[in-house]
């Protein structure tokens, strides 16, 4: 009864074609629409400079710390990739403090008369250096930390001190190559499969609402036949998805890492898991139209509180070997994002996914469970 009921549906899933296209598409066009915003949100500070050094003259040579000071900056922001910040030079303070005030300009820096001379002479005071800004601007605390750093860089080359220490980073699995792009589409990559949600349940709630449920009643098929049949031609939709949407994230320059197998791994766990969260809200409708209303509450909560359009993670209730078990534990594409962002990002193997895919399965069985007994209820 199985395949009969497979090749059934999908002839009609074919058929109701907007719904295979809106259920396919929606997360691609997200990857678009995010890569969009990544590229119009590259952050760039800018910071004035009023350069008042009027420099000294050391063993017969003109020295102005201020104009090398500027120098360095450039040289330094043009060398080194990933430093969000444009610097400019100012000849008045009165106009660059205006440009601080209509934000046209995130953070003056000062240099004093005297900084040479200061700098210079190991027997004098430290050198004393402004810098301008709205204090509770998350801009000019940015732009005042990238300040520091390059200050304190310049200082140490000029006076020829070498650092107190030095720090190395490493980074876990890629996450030092990745942009905020690549940070968002494992998200995307199960967003396609959420909207299984409704192709599935629109394919089980056609059969109620074109009354044919009741000839599939009289062929003495049980009800797990019906939805392996059913369910058979929406795994097939949710892997197209997805590998539409990798297709959509890797032409914008995303580089998925990991095991290919556990991807796939993920994505089939995920659309069961859809597939059977679809029973639930097949019990919970009747026709199509009802479909289409009700279950944008599902979807909107699975989009935006699982982690599927943008990061977020709640605090733990409770913890079973180490693995934090919140609210959002309750929606299983939390955990199909877990382990996707470990695998791409972590490069991480089965063994370190085996708690998101034990939570992935147990939740697909409660929405199996309770999906099953309510459309029996409901409908058979």
């Amino acid at each position: 009864m199985i395949w009969p009921v497979f090749k059934k549906s999908f002839r009609e899933q074919l058929r109701n074609y907007w719904i295979l296209i809106l259920t396919v598409s929606l997360a691609p066009f997200f990857v678009f629409v995010y890569y969009l915003i990544n590229e119009a949100s590259q952050p760039v500070y800018d910071i004035l400079i009023l350069n008042l050094d009027e420099g000294i003259v050391q063993q017969d040579q003109r020295v102005n710390l201020g104009d090398e000071l500027l120098q360095f900056m450039d040289s330094l922001i043009q060398t080194t990739p990933g430093i969000p910040i444009k610097t400019s030079v100012t000849h008045d303070e009165n106009s660059a403090r205006i440009q601080l005030e209509q934000k046209k300009a995130d953070a003056l820096l000062i240099l004093p008369e005297k900084f040479s001379e200061t700098a210079c002479n190991p027997d004098s005071t430290r050198p004393e250096l402004e810098i301008s800004g709205d204090l509770s601007s998350i801009p000019y605390m940015i732009s005042g930390i990238w300040l520091g750093e390059i200050l304190n860089r310049f200082m140490m080359a000029a006076i020829g001190q070498e650092p107190l220490y030095s720090v190395k980073e490493t980074a876990l699995g890629r996450s030092g190559q990745m942009s905020e792009f690549d940070l968002w589409m494992p998200g995307m990559l199960i967003l396609s499969i959420i909207m299984l949600m409704f192709s599935a349940t629109i394919a089980i709630i056609t059969e109620v609402d074109q009354q044919t449920i009741l000839r599939l009643k009289l062929s003495k098929m049980r009800s797990w036949e019906f939805l392996m049949g059913v369910g058979g031609t929406q795994v097939l939709v949710g892997i197209l998805s997805i590998l539409l949407t990798l297709a959509a994230a890797v032409s914008l320059g995303f580089e998925m890492q990991g095991s290919y197998l556990l991807f796939f791994l993920i994505a089939l766990l995920t659309s069961i898991s859809m597939i059977a969260f679809s029973l639930i809200l097949a019990a919970l409708t009747r026709s199509v139209t009802d479909v289409l209303i009700v279950g944008n509450f599902p979807l909107f909560l699975f989009m935006f509180f699982t982690g599927a359009a943008f990061p977020m993670r709640a605090k733990a209730w409770f913890q079973i070997d180490g693995y934090g078990i919140s609210w959002q534990s309750l929606m299983s594409p939390t955990h199909a994002i877990n382990a996707l962002n470990k695998v791409s990002i972590m490069n991480s193997g089965i063994a370190e996914i085996l708690p998101e895919l034990g939570s992935l399965l147990v939740m697909t069985f409660v929405y199996f469970a309770v999906g099953l007994w309510a459309f029996q209820k409901r409908h058979l």
